[in-house]
């Protein structure tokens, strides 16, 4: 049935109004806009793709005006048919001129080799399909040179004494404490990214780098796993992972929580839960408290867990995973333990030998521990690493959403302590010495001191200024903070690798 009808509301980012017309199950396509039942309500939902599962059709629909980790699958059942639904617009727009021969002057990439693109395989084609690869990494470390050459002149006024003042600027609202992240290498690399996509491109981008920065208006924009069973939990999952195909026409599948092993069938899994030993994650404990503890896993050594790893991070991790070879990373898995073993809350990874400086490279810790203050020890504990390691360390970015209000919390918090100890002694301090104090770089401390408008020059000098407002924020945060790393309970040395422990497995 085609549309009939009048003409209907345009959707969201789109001047051209659609037809609108009756539908049915069978003639409901990609690109549709209909009335979906989320939450009892009926809400306008686009139609991003339609599958066939055993359980019958399903629609996988984007809501208007809400996350897109609140995409789902939906059943028939909860779509009206007996409203008018916006049919697709039949005219696409054509490409400039000057746009198309943009794209034929551009170089070509350097094509790998028959061996590594047999490596990728299946999974790595599923994942190309989900959006475009960002520009080739010339273009990134050109940026990279261009933004630390820019910054050689901000250095001198760093190094410039500060001294300390408590309740000498107003009070710092909530709305108030934002990083701005548009200005590092990643984001001015992000704007500046024109290349199509093309599979030689993708290979490239997984034999060069862990991790997946990709167009966030296009990535996983179809989450291909609606239910997971974890343990005696239930997750929904977030966003697309590359699990096999075959997976993604289950209503549900099942994950082994100690060796993350997935499969789609309830009998399958029992099986395999008979048989599985493993209690912890494969590698060896560097930390253990009352409460957590910590592994240290080479993704070298234990390539099936960590690749199943990367797969179940994937869930809920939109723009940024690794997930494939993971050779060239360490894994720091933090667990908590009762009778039945050591059970996975989150983690993160890091590269063997980082030419950046990250101390993380993705972190993540899994919904049904969000909100009780893990993820603020995961932060913790990398810091703590590059501390012994006698390092600045900072986060690969772009961070996640959540990832990024982790890390200014944890910014904020050490760094205004940090200063009431140097205002209660009377001290004087730089951005350096607060960088060296707490491992961080000195991008991030400034980040962070801009954000929160500690940073202020007065009398021919520069200040950093505490806020009492702010103060008394920290006062009571600290009230309700339970759990920190004991930096001394840590037994871990840094790991040293040989060239070929560093490289990919290819």
């Amino acid at each position: 049935m085609g549309p009939k009808g009048g003409v209907g509301d345009a959707p969201v980012g789109s001047d051209t109004p659609r037809q609108k017309g009756k539908a049915t199950p069978d003639t409901l396509k990609i690109g549709c806009i209909a009335l979906v039942t989320k939450d009892g309500q009926p809400r306008r939902a686009e139609i991003l793709s339609i599958r066939e599962t055993k359980s019958g059709r399903q629609f996988y629909c984007n809501f208007d005006n809400f996350n897109k980790r609140l995409d789902e699958w939906v059943p028939v059942a909860r779509i009206d048919f007996d409203q008018d639904v916006d049919w697709p617009s039949l005219e696409k727009e054509k490409p400039k001129d000057n746009k198309v021969k943009k794209a034929s002057a551009a170089p070509k990439r350097a094509q790998p080799s028959k061996k590594a693109q047999k490596k990728v395989g299946k999974r790595e084609q599923s994942v190309a399909s989900e959006g475009q690869t960002p520009h080739p990494w010339t273009e990134f470390t050109e940026n990279l040179a261009q933004a630390k050459a820019q910054g050689k002149a901000e250095d001198v006024e760093d190094k410039a004494v500060a001294s300390l003042e408590i309740g000498g600027t107003p009070g710092v609202g909530p709305d108030e404490m934002e990083l701005d992240e548009d200005e590092t290498p990643a984001e001015l690399a992000k704007k500046e990214r024109t290349a199509s996509f093309s599979r030689e491109e993708e290979i490239e981008k997984l034999r060069t780098s862990g991790s997946m920065t990709q167009n966030p208006t296009e990535i996983s924009r179809i989450r291909n796993i609606s239910k997971v069973e974890f343990g005696k939990w239930v997750l929904f999952p977030w966003y697309f992972s590359p699990y096999p195909e075959v997976f993604s026409q289950e209503d549900r599948i099942f994950l082994c929580e100690f060796c993350l092993s997935y499969y789609g069938d309830l009998k399958s899994f029992s099986r395999h839960r008979e048989k599985c030993t493993l209690q912890h994650p494969p590698g060896n404990e560097i930390y253990r408290d009352d409460f957590v503890s910590f592994f240290e896993i080479d993704g070298r050594r234990q390539r099936t867990w960590c690749r199943n790893l990367c797969l179940v991070s994937k869930m809920f991790l939109d723009h940024k995973t690794l997930y494939y070879d993971v050779d060239p990373f360490l894994f720091y898995v933090m667990t908590t333990r009762d009778d039945r073993g050591c059970h996975l809350i989150g983690y993160f990874s890091k590269e063997k030998e980082s030419t950046d400086g990250y101390n993380v490279a993705c972190i993540l810790t899994l919904p049904q521990y969000q909100r009780k203050g893990y993820g603020r020890l995961l932060i913790q504990f990398s810091y703590e690493l590059s501390k012994i390691e006698g390092k600045l360390g900072s986060p690969e970015k772009p961070l996640s959403d959540l990832g990024l209000l982790s890390y200014r919390q944890y910014w904020s918090e050490n760094i205004v302590d940090l200063l009431l100890g140097y205002s209660e002694r009377d001290e004087k301090c730089t951005i350096e010495g607060i960088a060296s104090h707490l491992a961080m770089t000195t991008q991030d401390v400034e980040h962070t001191l801009q954000a929160l408008k500690m940073q202020v020059y007065h009398k021919g000098e520069h200040k950093i200024v505490v806020p009492e407002k702010l103060r008394q924020q920290r006062e009571k945060s600290k009230l309700k903070q339970k759990r920190l790393i004991d930096s001394e309970r840590i037994q871990w040395k840094p790991p040293v690798f040989t060239a070929s422990n560093r490289t990919w497995g290819w």
